[in-house]
């Protein structure tokens, strides 16, 4: 059997913004740790994208409120004699580590590259098509020549404001996966529906498929019901509901 396949689905607009952010510092990794000039061009076009996704006034507040959230309620499991102690102190000690360097960060994340002219240069034309060219920025071509080590040193060295950023993101999203039990479920005629518990607010939606079933979800969802139906893509690329059975694990997280 192939691995199965995630898809993710969140159910408000700061999880929503979350899983964007983390997308982009995924991607933002994986392309500084390359060698072409062309792949650290696309690691700055990314850094950039972190740079306006993060520039919502309201995240940071929004993430320390969160670490602050779940601080709490894993103190209020002290004391429980089901619930490891010393696994309570790990979990407490990454909260406390990544809302400190989070907190510490001065404005808002990537603020501190904004007074870089240079990138700044490069940032205000880089979303215009072909706007890179050698003879528009003559020293961003210059730069492109640099050996990769080099070039890698100065993208890690840029990067470096936003890593409390990405840490917080790491240890809040990966609370809230942890908070979900999978189970298996069966889609009849291609479309699955749960009602959702009133009193309990979810946040994220996670199911897992096999790839071999060349099935494509579509999920929908909000606070009383989540909705999934099973989608099969023609030769022309549009998609028509799969009118067979099939099962899946689904997660809910909250």
């Amino acid at each position: 059997m192939s691995a199965l396949v995630l898809y993710e689905y969140p159910f408000n607009e700061s999880i929503r913004t979350m899983l964007r952010l983390e997308h982009l510092f995924d991607r933002l990794g994986q392309l500084i740790a390359r060698e072409t000039a062309l792949d650290h061009h696309f690691a700055l076009v990314t850094l950039f994208e972190i740079m306006d996704v993060a520039s919502r006034a309201d995240l940071k507040s929004d993430l320390l409120k969160e670490l602050e959230r779940h601080k709490a309620q894993f103190n209020s499991y002290r004391g429980n004699p089901a619930i490891s102690e010393a696994a309570l102190d790990n979990v407490i000690q990454r909260i406390d580590a990544a809302f400190n360097r989070l907190n510490a960060l001065s404005g808002k994340a990537g603020h501190a590259l904004t007074g870089n002219e240079w990138l700044m240069s490069i940032r205000s034309r880089i979303s215009i098509p072909g706007g890179t060219c050698e003879f528009d920025l003559p020293a961003y071509y210059t730069w492109q020549q640099f050996l990769p080590v080099r070039r890698r040193n100065d993208l890690m060295q840029w990067t470096q404001s936003l890593m409390p950023l990405a840490e917080a993101l790491q240890v809040l999203l990966g609370l809230l996966r942890d908070s979900g039990a999978p189970h298996k479920v069966a889609a009849q005629g291609g479309q699955y529906q749960q009602s959702l518990p009133q009193g309990r607010s979810y946040q994220l939606l996670r199911m897992r498929i096999d790839p071999s079933l060349g099935l494509i979800p579509e999920i929908s969802g909000h606070r009383l019901m989540v909705s999934i139906r099973l989608m099969r893509q023609d030769e022309e690329g549009r998609l028509k509901l799969a009118s067979q059975d099939a099962s899946f694990e689904l997660t809910l997280c909250a």
